[in-house]
């Protein structure tokens, strides 16, 4: 539609030009006059001719009406048809959005609106935290229309649609696209934006997983793996998978695993576990510490001494949770960091 509208206008500047040049070649009149006498010939407005017309000039003028007449109406009921059908409604909404993406900080972006991307979103919007979701769908947008989410049109294996999403200034990436190449595209080129970002890749088959993880995803998904292993516990262990549901998708006690950054001015550095007193205070429990060199110690006892760097896994509810950054961290809403 916006190459039609464009081509109504690019056709009317035609008629314009085609008529003040001739009439400037054959009555042989300044610019301005020849302006004139075309738009009052194309406008149909019937004002006096600048000058008396000679033969050719009545000849041209009557081919410009007839020309001219046309090309109003074609213009005209292109822009109608714009106005009418919402493009630029549209686009004053896309520009809308860009604005509100360009003050965006520390979001997360998600390319791909598919069922697992659009899980992904859900999740992120029920936990409040900011994102930004790509497709190139309109039917997709239009669902992230509806929701109220900030949303980017375009495909997310190109800089600029990475670059509108904010992915420079963006906190992490999920990409769910429906394709393991799409998938490595969008990691490749999201990786050579952002160096440090933290990205998690949707693969297919688990042949493409170390192909994702050598294009720079920090972590890879196969949805069918997880489903399929999720399923025999439900067999084998349903108890276990019962508690699972409970701890991350319970409706009446809801409890969350969340990861607790500490920073290095925070009141927990250089303090134990247990001089902390953070199950007596908060109500939470310290499920494991992922140390800044990478070390993870699954059983953390009361002497375990906690450093800068280090993230604490947590398993609360939402108040024990909210608890426990306020009393850990200086900034609680910036250590927190939800897992999904």
């Amino acid at each position: 539609m916006l190459r039609r509208f464009a081509y109504a206008l690019a056709v009317l500047g035609l008629v314009l030009v085609v008529g003040t040049t001739g009439y400037m070649v054959i009555e042989g009149w300044v610019f301005l006059d020849a302006l004139y006498m075309t738009v009052i010939t194309v406008g149909t407005v019937g004002f006096r001719e600048v000058a008396p017309l000679s033969v050719a000039g009545r000849l041209f003028t009557m081919a410009l009406i007839i020309v001219g007449f046309g090309a109003i109406l074609f213009s005209l009921g292109t822009i109608i048809d714009f106005m009418v059908e919402g493009h630029f409604t549209g686009l004053l909404e896309g520009r809308r959005m860009q604005k509100r993406i360009a003050e965006a900080v520390g979001h997360h972006v998600v390319a791909g609106l598919g069922r697992v991307g659009s899980t992904v979103a859900d999740e992120y919007a029920a936990r409040g935290v900011p994102f930004v979701v790509i497709d190139c769908d309109e039917a997709a947008i239009a669902r992230a229309r509806e929701r109220g989410w900030l949303w980017v049109q375009g495909d997310a294996s190109e800089e600029t649609t990475l670059m509108a999403a904010g992915i420079e200034r963006a906190r992490s990436l999920v990409t769910a696209l429906d394709t393991d190449a799409d998938n490595l595209f969008v990691t490749l080129t999201a990786r050579g934006m952002k160096p440090g970002l933290f990205i998690v890749a949707r693969a297919t088959t688990s042949s493409a997983e170390g192909k994702l993880v050598r294009a720079g995803a920090d972590r890879v998904i196969t949805p069918t793996e997880i489903g399929g292993r999720r399923m025999a516990s439900m067999v084998l262990q349903p108890v276990v998978s019962d508690y699972l549901d409970v701890v991350t998708r319970g409706d009446s006690v809801r409890f969350k695993l969340e990861e607790i950054l500490l920073g290095e001015d925070d009141p927990y550095v250089g303090r134990s576990i247990g001089e902390s007193r953070i199950r007596e205070a908060t109500g939470a429990y310290i499920l494991a510490v992922h140390a800044a060199d990478g070390v993870i110690n699954t059983k953390p006892t009361p002497s375990t001494v906690l450093h800068v760097g280090d993230k604490l896994v947590a398993i609360g509810t939402e108040e024990q949770l909210a608890a426990l950054a306020g009393l850990a961290c200086t900034s609680p809403d910036d250590c927190r960091s939800p897992s999904v």
